[in-house]
């Protein structure tokens, strides 16, 4: 009750009409940072920052942590509407979301089960973040290389719900994702790898054009592609049945039931992958939509389901909002983004750590409360803008070809601010175009690009620790719960074709 009185505080602070404000701006600003390829999180609440050089602390944090958190909402606008995440959580979502846009043909349902899962992703976040935050940071301490990497073991196995009805083929562009991953300096050793004497890659392949190569410019090639003679008269159907009103893209009862458990679901995960150091909303959100292929969906995942959108989307908000629990209890970022965060935070004479919440109890829960305001502000301007942005759909495929290309490239220029970038997009595009003819699954390789360095990383650490033993896996009590979990999913993997067969015989 203590917390709960304290949150009440928190929303004195946060209701000043300066913070309503910050809050606000923060809000929109992060809806279109999210919404724009290439940009991200990161770059934008560090753009930002001088922005906020003449503000109080609290109304400062105020507005970046409702851009952070907003940025959530935004990525899945482009990932919807043109297969082209806006941010990298946005990824998993562009599965079911571009498919269900398209094919389906409700984008408006698309986006408003993306927004819906959000809000209440975020919700459960934040609610976690208000009574448990200190207790989940100290929970999140216990994590070390061995438990993430027992952690990442089970994430990994989710691979083998994502490779379709070819497993070999699954299998092989599993391995390619790793490879791709693996190229550039070692991070423990600073050794190259698979660098072919090119200085460039000596930095790895930026995930950011790669994810907007694979995903956005084959769309583009296959577009071009397609010799349909009525590749323009569907766009134009497409426009005319696509409902441009608010009221024509709300939920219907029985979306709503298919949509509530699985957000339910990766709210939780999400929150507790947000807490984890160097885990992020990425990782939440590949997790919760790999727990979703383990319940059951109306529709298979990956051809439209509302279950797949609402798994990634709450997943990565919640995930969003438990990483502000080390960030402020133990004054650990958990990403990138944190960081800079946290740099704000020094840079106010602010010491996050144990102490904070003692300290400084009136700015802690006014950044806390205008979480809660940033949620439903945000909410409240994507839902207004549906309208607007479902007529990309209705523009001629002739138009979106030089658009979409557009917007590629200059997502993928922005990440490195070279040529470099825009080359890795091309060279992805063709590689993702040509896989998808060939009947690829693109989802496997992608969950490995993401999931492969942080596992190795982990892993590495975890054999450095124990000398090159195997008993740091299992004289842990985490990580030995963790790894039976494991060692059970791959067992039951291997023993449910042979009893299958049994029964059939």
């Amino acid at each position: 009750m203590e917390n709960f009185a304290m949150l009440f505080q928190g929303f004195g602070t946060a209701l000043t009409p300066m913070n309503i404000g910050a809050c606000l701006l923060g809000a929109v600003l992060g809806l279109v940072v999210g919404a724009m390829p290439g940009i991200g999180s990161l770059a934008g609440v560090a753009l930002l920052l001088p922005l906020t050089y003449k503000f109080n602390p609290a109304t400062a944090i105020i507005m970046l942590g409702a851009l952070y958190y907003s940025n959530m909402y935004g990525g899945a606008f482009s990932a919807i509407l043109l297969n082209i995440p806006g941010d990298s959580p946005a990824v998993v979502t562009t599965l079911d979301g571009y498919p269900m846009a398209t094919k389906r043909k409700r984008p408006g349902q698309a986006l408003m089960t993306a927004n819906t899962a959000s809000f209440v992703g975020g919700i459960i976040g934040m609610i976690i973040l208000t009574f448990m935050g200190p207790g989940l940071a100290n929970l999140g301490l216990k994590f070390g290389p061995s438990e993430m990497t027992a952690l990442l073991l089970i994430a990994m196995t989710s691979i083998s719900w994502l490779v379709g009805e070819n497993p070999v083929k699954g299998l092989v562009i599993t391995a390619f994702g790793i490879l791709l991953a693996s190229m550039g300096m070692d991070t423990l050793s600073g050794a190259p790898r698979y660098e072919f004497g090119n200085m460039y890659l000596l930095g790895g392949i930026p995930f950011t054009p790669f994810v907007i190569g694979a995903v956005g410019f084959a769309q583009v090639i296959h577009l071009i592609n397609d010799r349909d003679s009525d590749n323009e008269k569907r766009a134009k159907d497409a426009g005319k049945d696509t409902k441009l009103s608010i009221r024509g893209s709300v939920l219907t009862g029985h979306d709503l039931k298919r949509l509530i458990p699985p957000a339910l679901r990766s709210g939780f995960l999400g929150t507790f992958v947000g807490v984890l150091p160097g885990a992020g909303a990425t990782t939440g959100s590949f997790m919760g939509y790999a727990i979703q292929k383990k319940f059951k969906s109306e529709e298979e995942l990956g051809t439209g389901a509302i279950e797949g959108i609402a798994a990634s989307e709450a997943a990565n908000n919640a995930a969003a909002a438990g990483a502000f629990a080390p960030l402020l209890a133990l004054g650990i970022p958990g990403s990138g983004t944190g960081a800079v965060l946290l740099g704000g935070l020094m840079m106010w004479g602010l010491s996050p750590g144990p102490l904070l919440f003692e300290n400084e109890p009136e700015f802690c829960w006014g950044l806390i409360a205008s979480l809660f305001m940033a949620n439903l502000f945000t909410l409240i301007v994507a839902v207004c803008v549906i309208p607007f942005l479902i007529k990309i759909l209705s523009v001629p495929v002739k138009y979106m070809i030089p658009i979409i290309t557009v917007v590629c490239v200059v997502g993928a220029y922005s990440t490195s601010n070279s040529m470099y970038g825009v080359i890795v997009m091309f060279i992805s595009g063709v590689a993702g175009y040509l896989l998808s003819k060939n009947n690829f699954p693109s989802a496997p390789m992608l969950l490995s690009f993401v999931l492969a360095p942080i596992l190795e990383d982990n892993m590495r650490k975890a054999f450095i620790i124990s000398g090159g033993s195997l008993n740091i896996f299992f004289n842990r009590p985490i990580t030995c719960v963790l790894m039976l979990i494991f060692l059970g999913i791959v067992g039951f993997s291997i023993v449910r074709p042979i009893l299958m067969k049994k029964a059939e015989k």
